[in-house]
C-alpha cells in the first residue's frame, strides 16, 4: 500500500512536471526531465518508507539502473500511444504509469531487498 501511495505522490509530480515542461519543450523531452526528477523521488520515497533500506550516495545510483529499463520500455509506450495510436500527449503518460506499475514495483523490491539481503551476509 506504501508503494502504491508513494507511485500515486510520484506520478502526480512527475505529470504536473511534465505538463509545465511540455509547455516549452517537446514530448519526448518534457517526458525524459519529468522522469529523471521522478526517479530520484522515488529511490528515497521507497528506500525510507516502503521496504525500509537506509539510503546511501551508491544506493542512490545504483537504484536508477532499474528506471533505465523502465524508462526505455516507457518512452516506447508512450511513442507508440502517441504516435501510432493517437492518444493526447498529456493524457498518454498516465497510461504509460498504469502499465508500467506493477513492473516498477517488482523490479524496485528486487533490487532494494536485494541490497538489504547481501549487506547481511
Amino acid at each position: 500500500m506504501r508503494f502504491f501511495l508513494g507511485g500515486m505522490i510520484n506520478t502526480g509530480f512527475s505529470y504536473l512536471l511534465y505538463l509545465a515542461l511540455n509547455l516549452v519543450l517537446p514530448y519526448r523531452y518534457a517526458y525524459l526531465l519529468a522522469y529523471m526528477a521522478g526517479v530520484v523521488f522515488a529511490y528515497w520515497f521507497n528506500a525510507r518508507f516502503v521496504f525500509a533500506v537506509p539510503l546511501s550516495w551508491r544506493g542512490l545510483f545504483s537504484y536508477p539502473l532499474v528506471y533505465v529499463v523502465q524508462y526505455l520500455v516507457s518512452a516506447l509506450v508512450l511513442e507508440g500511444l502517441i504516435d501510432r495510436l493517437g492518444v493526447n500527449e498529456q493524457q498518454a503518460p498516465l497510461w504509460v504509469a498504469a502499465v508500467m506499475f506493477p513492473v516498477t514495483f517488482m523490479m524496485s523490491k528486487l533490487v532494494l531487498m536485494w541490497k538489504r539481503t547481501t549487506k547481511r551476509t
